[in-house]
């Protein structure tokens, strides 16, 4: 398979960026996307040329870091899955693929494109978690009886991986779907309404300390993401909030 990639490259983050373009043949289609990467700067190496940055960890689909924004998409054209994940026989021998880093306010470039994402944990240490307190003899968390239902959608919220693909999608910027996951798969367990009005409440604060843009309600967000992350859950994060700020 023979491709032209039209890459944006960008030295660091002060620096003007712009696309470059590389031809790139040998692809098969059962290589990932990081691995044709993988090829290309194997090349760019042994012609002495700076490689393309990007960011990658687990190769698995279960860490996010591998986000790309693909021919105008979050992750590419399959749907359900991240980058890593993604396979060249989605694309067809001559195809013209635009790689691009993520682009937000709150992801600022670092190089090439690899984007600081800490915003995310910065939103997830304002009130991502729950306090136990562990001394003297804990209840065990498994004799809390939890009807199954709220377990499901409990579980289903915490499969978000935090890629950022919500962001990236959504024309404002949004960071409403990371942070609702984030909420609901706490606020539908009885160990997470503890400490749920200050959850929603820092959370939410520190989402727009960070410039991240409002929800534009198109629905972009839940399209794209890699683990299908449900917009029931910012209907719920909404409710939450509200809640919260009237008990304050």
């Amino acid at each position: 398979m023979k491709l032209t990639l039209q890459i944006w490259r960008q030295k660091d983050a002060k620096a003007a960026g712009k696309i470059v373009e590389y031809p790139l043949d040998g692809i098969e289609g059962d290589m990932s996307f990081l691995e044709m990467l993988d090829v290309l700067n194997e090349k760019l190496i042994n012609k002495g040329d700076e490689p393309v940055s990007f960011d990658h960890d687990c190769r698995e689909g279960i860490c996010g870091s591998c986000s790309l924004f693909i021919n105008g998409e979050a992750h590419g054209p399959d749907r359900g899955i991240p980058t890593c994940q993604l396979h060249m026989r989605m694309f067809k021998d001559g195809d013209t693929i635009f790689i691009e880093p993520f682009r937000a306010k709150a992801f600022p470039v670092i190089k090439d494109l690899v984007v600081d994402r800490s915003a995310f944990d910065r939103i997830q240490h304002a009130g991502g978690f729950i306090s136990v307190n562990t001394s003297g003899n804990p209840v065990d968390a498994n004799t809390i009886p939890i009807p199954k239902h709220d377990a499901d959608r409990a579980f289903d919220a915490a499969t978000c991986i935090g890629c950022g693909a919500c962001v990236a999608t959504c024309k404002n910027s949004s960071a409403m779907l990371f942070v609702a996951a984030k909420v609901s798969q706490y606020a539908l367990l009885p160990q997470g309404r503890v400490e749920a009005t200050d959850r929603v409440l820092n959370m939410i604060n520190q989402m727009d300390a960070e410039g991240f843009g409002n929800c534009t309600n198109t629905g972009a967000c839940e399209v794209e993401c890699p683990k299908g992350i449900s917009l029931e859950n910012i209907a719920r994060m909404n409710r939450e909030y509200l809640s919260a700020s009237m008990k304050g």
